[in-house]
């Protein structure tokens, strides 16, 4: 191994001189030379620029993978170079069971057939999501990733290098400053007087030295001031590029809203086609209200559900032909929005005051409803009844 004590004793050296330096600066006990204002302002920038794009990043990672566990994972897998196994979702996860279920319920009964369709649908949004998760990776997350991991690295790595120029600057002019000091006593204290020949061969002696001393610590602040203004330079540009970055990231951010948009809308199409589905699958369930008595003894029913109106259709009853009784009809205030499922119903608008009925042989679930000219069967559930 090629191990040179030189180096390594004067690179210890000038670790200690920038060290002493930084501590006297940190106490005030020596000067610091100032950047300038717009190079502070870069520096300022990129700091803002970096805590925040970091923040984004973790955040972003949270809300596709909230699994810290598999985030952890891919961040080994990352490291090591390796394909990242795929991950299957909980979206298809959950639609899985619905179907092993809906395999061990029996497929043709009511309750399997549906987990069976909403199964399918399960899995079917579970793969949109990983696909948006996939999407938004490539196009949100690793730009955001590289910024991090490479151009903030070497700007740091450049920002280090100019603080340690910077450091060896103020070196060289404390240096220059004693030397100057020390110069200007030993040519004051020179002895002309015959009697003492010797002190002042000395005292001129020292300041020819200090002369010496004083020009080397000049030429060292020269070249340490050329090297500190190429680092300000190469630093001011890597800084200046920050503009850059943000255009980048921009133009990241527009596509990470369009996986957005493109993920929501597709999701909500594959719920509108499962309702679909699911409204022509045999209903064999009725919902019993669940009803309460307010403060005023009024009826509320605790969810809008409407029963199931197939029972009346064997009632054998016409609306048209009902007829509202002389007395027992009562006014109601409409709780919630429900749109007819037919002809023998009648929509109703959150509310709105109606007059409400029964008739003989009606299930108790409905009411007979009429709003002006219009007559219809209403659920009680999306009523409130007044007194």
């Amino acid at each position: 191994m090629d191990f040179n004590v030189k180096k390594l004793a004067s690179d210890a050296g000038v670790f200690f001189t920038r060290a002493v330096q930084f501590t006297e600066e940190k106490l005030g006990q020596a000067e610091k030379t100032e950047l300038d204002a717009h190079l502070e302002n870069l520096l300022a920038r990129a700091d803002c620029t970096k805590n925040w794009t970091e923040k984004i990043y973790r955040q972003t990672e949270i809300l596709l993978q909230p699994n810290p566990s598999a985030r952890i994972e891919e961040f080994f897998y990352e490291k090591l170079d390796k394909k990242i196994p795929s991950r299957i979702t909980n979206g298809e996860l959950l639609g899985q069971y619905m179907q092993d279920a809906a395999n061990d319920f029996g497929a043709a009964t009511p309750y399997g057939s549906t987990l069976m369709k909403v199964g399918e649908y399960q899995r079917k949004l579970g793969e949109t999501e990983r696909e948006f998760m996939q999407t938004s990776a490539i196009s949100f997350l690793t730009p955001l990733r590289n910024f991090l991991e490479g151009d903030w690295r070497t700007i740091s790595r450049e920002r280090r290098l100019l603080e340690n120029r910077r450091l060896d600057l103020d070196v060289c002019k404390a240096r220059l400053k004693k030397a100057k000091v020390a110069e200007a006593k030993a040519s004051a204290m020179p002895d002309f007087q015959e009697t003492r020949p010797r002190n002042y061969v000395l005292s001129a002696s020292a300041s020819a030295l200090w002369s010496e001393e004083v020009s080397k610590a000049e030429h060292e602040l020269r070249v340490a001031q050329t090297e500190f203004d190429r680092q300000a330079e190469v630093t001011r540009l890597l800084l200046e590029g920050i503009s850059s970055t943000h255009v980048n990231h921009l133009r990241c951010l527009h596509e990470f809203v369009e996986a957005q948009a493109t993920y929501y809308a597709q999701c909500h199409r594959l719920m509108q086609e499962l309702q679909r589905e699911l409204a022509r699958f045999p209903n064999t369930f009725t919902v019993t209200p669940s009803i309460s008595a307010g403060p005023s003894g009024v009826a509320q029913s605790a969810m809008p559900a409407a029963p199931h109106s197939k029972a009346m259709e064997a009632d054998g009853l016409k609306i048209e032909e009902v007829q509202a009784p002389a007395a027992g009809t009562r006014k109601a205030k409409v709780l919630y929005d429900y749109d007819a499922a037919d002809a023998t119903e009648l929509s109703l608008m959150a509310d709105e005051l109606i007059t409400v009925y029964t008739v003989p042989g009606m299930d108790p679930d409905w009411l007979i409803g009429e709003r002006g000219n219009q007559k219809g069967k209403v659920p009680v559930t999306y009523l409130e009844l007044l007194s």
